[in-house]
């Protein structure tokens, strides 16, 4: 290595250090400034991630789903795919119910763009819809956004970062669930982009998001953003749909259920349909209130009897038949646990299912406990750190 290549990449070095604290070498007039190849020369873990998607196998994979889609994913599909084209950014939100396509369409969307090396950033709110999404995160993690949030907070990303490095080449940013979120983490997030995207490009200094194209996804009959012991109204105007981005938003709805196809007879498919639409309802308040005449904030209504499982002996017993039949026999295959899940109000009703369900499990079970905060009970929280022997 010669005596120039050694001073540009210690220059390279110190002005990566000094962007993140929002300097640069250019600030100080004695002092000289690396060539621009040693610049870009320097690794990025997360863009060399983002960007290591086979092309091809990306390309197949975004034929066949886009061979599938039906008219109203397809219409949301073009609308992103010429925003992110257009390089001046757009805001979306999709807004459909469980089952109406949305992960088929992000899916299709992400293999599209990374097929044409183009970096998507699929986030969610909570870390099972993660899961879901092709090489998702939660935003939480993926943006720094602070456990603690008011409406001055900024997500924890810095000037010079690999994660700044990685947003300023981000073509389109997927965020599912979003009205889980509480409407200070989409604003932490702008805030933050907009510092980051200043200096790309001056024109989008107005944009929502510096100018990436953002698409929101979710269902606002599901989970709002939880806020304890918040009333109605407070955790009514913590939603996405309450901040000052959703000016900016093209909402497109997706009415279309997927799923109402997938019984095994026309039969099954009308009670799947019948079910669908009794839910629906529910989210959408049209189920009449047990008692008209009076003021509940929570309002009674009544389950159809056919949607009951009607053992009073054992309920969880009964619901873990129906759910799970056959369990000991199929409880290493992957496909029928992805198939089936019991959702309950309470972790205390999930305690006991895992309880019911461990009984058929062979094998000893082992309880493992965490906490996730430290009480700073003594003035000092390393007290109560345990001590781990060498």
């Amino acid at each position: 290595m010669t005596a120039y290549e050694i001073e540009n990449y210690a220059l390279a070095e110190v002005e990566k250090l000094l962007n993140e604290v929002g300097k640069s070498l250019r600030d100080y007039s004695t002092m000289l400034y690396p060539d621009e190849a040693f610049l870009q020369h320097s690794c990025n873990r997360l863009i060399e991630e983002e960007t290591s998607y086979d092309k091809v196998d990306m390309k197949t994979q975004h034929d066949r789903l886009h061979s599938n889609l039906n008219s109203e994913q397809f219409k949301v599909y073009q609308s992103i795919i010429t925003s992110v084209n257009s390089q001046y950014g757009g805001l979306y939100f999709v807004y459909g119910s469980g089952g109406c396509g949305k992960t088929y369409l992000w899916k299709t969307l992400c293999c599209r763009l990374r097929s044409e090396g183009k970096i998507v950033l699929p986030v969610a709110s909570s870390g099972i819809t993660a899961v879901l999404l092709p090489g998702g995160r939660t935003a939480h993690s993926r943006f720094q956004i602070p456990i603690k949030l008011d409406q001055y907070s900024v997500a924890g990303i810095n000037h010079g970062s690999d994660i700044a490095e990685l947003i300023k080449k981000t073509s389109l940013i997927i965020w599912d669930e979003a009205p889980m979120q509480h409407i200070y983490g989409f604003e932490a997030v702008d805030r933050s982009f907009r510092d980051i995207m200043s200096s790309v490009d001056p024109k989008r200094k107005n944009l929502p998001f510096r100018g990436i194209t953002v698409v929101f996804g979710g269902d606002f009959r599901q989970i709002l953003p939880f806020i304890p012991k918040a009333s109605r109204s407070e955790v009514v105007n913590a939603s996405l749909n309450q901040s000052r981005l959703w000016d900016f938003c093209t909402v497109f709805l997706l009415l279309r259920n997927m799923r109402l196809g997938s019984g095994i007879s026309h039969a099954h498919n009308k009670k799947i349909a019948e079910f669908s639409k009794w839910v629906l309802d529910v989210g959408d308040g049209k189920i009449p209130n047990i008692h008209p005449n009076e003021f509940h904030s929570n309002p009674e209504i009544l389950i159809p009897r056919k949607y009951l499982i009607e053992d009073y002996i054992s309920s969880v017993k009964s619901i873990i038949d129906v759910t799970y039949p056959y369990f000991t026999k199929n409880m290493s295959s992957q496909a029928y646990l992805k198939e089936r899940a019991i959702l309950t109000p309470t972790n205390a009703i999930v305690d006991n299912i895992n309880s019911h369900l461990l009984e058929f499990i062979p094998g000893t079970s082992h309880t493992y406990l965490s906490q996730d905060s430290i009480d700073d009970v003594y003035g000092d929280i390393f007290y109560n750190l345990p001590v781990v022997p060498d």
